[in-house]
């Protein structure tokens, strides 16, 4: 039971109340320039003033905290006649009826305990349930084990606190006691985690051995009878003296027990600084059954906040691992492009964040979270997969014809040269031979030069064409072309080393992209990212692919990730069919595609004012 204080005036003589009273409590003087509410107690405390004295010190009586008009009035029999009709809120009793006195204050102790009561288990009920709203929204384990103690030695008053973890020893079944978090408000001091082997010689061992409750009135009078006993060397080191100890199991949902929360020294106000070993004499008392209670609710609703946020992190775990392996199929599939998908991540989420740092201007009211970046990451890191559904020979395609074909042509003009050799061998005339074996050697030369990729530069097409029309005669005596009409059509690609039906083919991966994507059942914080990836080929003018959708209905995640996308594909180092641009000529090129309406010219000068096209170099 709480202690019950009775501060009195001090005109009233404290025997009038000792021998009146039958209750336990302890009396004290109240001085009426002083307020008398002080921390040191935990329960509304009763006012008993005279008549004489409330009357001419009504202002400095009224501003204490008297709840429930928690105040009676003594009066003599000749004073009845002065008492006011505003004071009569109040318990008056006649200095000589005893025994109304006695009444008078049991009653109103009666009501203050049920009212403190009530008011007591209504806080507590709203604490613990915002406690275990914080407790299932906190994601970060750190953060939950600090709040978590905090929480406990709020609602106990205890001066200090610790919370240890079980841990698996690695390579073994057995386990340590890890002590993860300590608080202690009257002796902060630097902390340090440590292990300590998982055993009932201490303490918070025992209790994690067994999963039972340890409520230990004075740490230094422990039976030695116990397997347990109290370290001393904090106490000793800091010069703090640990009295009251309560400690308890954090069991999860199976009731097995994952860690234990200690307290230490609970205190009659949870504010007092216990300075000095006769503070902790004074104020600090045991802890009871209803802290037991609660904190054993509070530490298992804790334990399985915290398995829920292990099993989250798990699965965060595990899908990121499932993403880098999605991004190795990639690559293993196009090793020409390995790294491109981890770039284009970085430069997306680094243009993003930087996006949301603009005070003024387009974006001065974008803002981008934790889990927005994460989907933007995670959309870059996977807007490519769809190339696993492409033919291999055209996604590695380093020139305008496949090396058989360039094989074949090598074998087609050996054999042409042949040809003309044996055909001379067989002519007395030898004066045309040289002419014929160089345009035969000239011809292989511009076909096999033609057949590198290229970029804005124009190729001998007219002499490809003539070569087309130019023929041979093959061993089974039919007539042949030194150059195939499909060959014509491949060499005659002014850009880059594919045909339409090839660039059409390599286009088809954001739709295999969006078909894997869709299949995969994502978290609600991260359902926008199958759109993201599937438009970072869209154009601001419409004539992207696609959906060939324009800027207006285009996302800006899908706008920023095109920008990253072309960026990195023209000063990417790894691609054998053009070479690397600087970044000073790529940066021209993005801006020219700004101006062409191809890109988001907002973007564009934000990735290049804030020099974003650094981030990615080393990703």
């Amino acid at each position: 039971m709480e202690r019950i204080f009775i501060f009195k005036t001090p005109d009233v003589p404290e025997n009038l109340l000792s021998s009146a009273l039958n209750i336990e409590c302890e009396i004290l003087d109240i001085m009426p320039d002083a307020c008398t509410e002080s921390e040191e107690y935990t329960k509304i405390p009763i006012y008993v003033s005279s008549w004489k004295y409330f009357s001419e010190n009504r202002d400095s009586i009224q501003a204490l905290n008297m709840a429930d008009k928690s105040l009676v009035i003594l009066y003599h029999p000749d004073e009845a006649d002065y008492l006011t009709p505003d004071s009569l809120i109040y318990d008056f009793v006649a200095y000589n009826r005893p025994e109304i006195i006695s009444h008078a204050i049991e009653q109103l102790t009666r009501n203050i305990e049920l009212q403190y009561d009530y008011d007591k288990a209504r806080n507590l009920n709203e604490e613990l349930l915002s406690i275990g709203i914080a407790l299932s929204a906190e994601r970060d384990n750190d953060k939950l084990l600090n709040d978590i103690l905090k929480k406990i030695r709020e609602i106990t008053r205890a001066d200090a606190g610790s919370l240890y973890l079980l841990e698996k020893v690695e390579g073994g079944n057995e386990q340590n006691l890890l002590f993860k978090i300590a608080h202690n408000d009257s002796n902060p001091s630097d902390f340090t985690e440590f292990r300590m082997p998982l055993n009932k010689k201490s303490i918070a061992g025992y209790v994690a051995v067994t999963s039972e409750v340890l409520n230990i009135p004075d740490a230094y009078a422990i039976p030695d009878l116990k397997p347990y006993s109290f370290n001393e060397s904090y106490d000793i080191a800091t010069n703090y003296r640990s009295c009251s100890i309560l400690t308890v199991p954090m069991l999860d949902h199976l009731e097995n027990t994952i860690g234990v929360v200690q307290l230490i020294n609970r205190k009659r106000c949870f504010s007092k600084i216990l300075e000095s070993p006769e503070d902790v004499e004074a104020y600090v008392e045991p802890f009871d059954l209803e802290d037991e209670n609660i904190v054993l609710s509070l530490a298992s609703q804790a334990a399985v906040s915290l398995e829920n946020n292990i099993l989250y992190n798990e699965i965060e775990t595990l899908f990121e691992g499932f993403v880098k392996a999605s991004v190795k199929a990639i690559e293993s599939r196009d090793p020409t492009t390995s790294g491109h998908s981890s770039r284009v991540a970085a430069y997306t989420v680094e243009t993003a964040r930087v996006i949301g740092e603009e005070t003024s201007g387009k974006f001065a009211n974008v803002f981008f979270t934790d889990e927005q970046l994460k989907e933007l990451r995670y959309a870059g890191l996977l807007h490519d997969f769809g190339k696993v559904g492409v033919r291999e020979a055209v996604l590695v395609k380093a020139q305008k014809l496949y090396p058989g074909d360039l094989g074949i042509i090598r074998m087609r003009f050996g054999f042409i040269r042949k040809s003309i050799e044996l055909e001379y061998a067989q002519n007395p005339d030898k004066s045309g031979f040289d002419k014929d074996i160089a345009e035969v050697d000239k011809a292989l030369k511009v076909i096999l030069e033609a057949a590198e990729p290229s970029f804005n530069s124009e190729d001998p097409v007219g002499m490809l064409r003539d070569y087309n029309k130019r023929f041979y005669i093959d061993v089974d005596g039919s007539e042949k072309p030194w150059l195939t009409d499909e060959e014509l059509e491949f060499l005659s690609i002014k850009r880059g080393s594919l045909s339409e039906n090839e660039r059409r083919e390599i286009e088809s991966h954001v739709e295999h992209s969006t078909d894997f994507l869709q299949n995969i059942p994502w978290t609600s914080s991260l359902k926008g990212l199958t759109e993201i990836a599937r438009g970072h080929h869209e154009r601001m003018d419409g004539t992207g692919y696609p959906d060939g959708i324009s800027g207006g209905e285009l996302g800006i995640q899908s706008r920023i990730m095109a920008v990253a996308d072309i960026y990195d594909a023209l000063t990417a180092s790894d691609r054998p069919y053009k070479r690397a641009l600087s970044a000073e000529t790529a940066l021209k090129i993005i801006m020219e595609e700004a101006e062409n309406n191809h890109l988001d010219r907002d973007i564009v000068n934000i990735f290049i004012e804030k020099k974003v096209y650094e981030f990615g170099v080393n990703k």
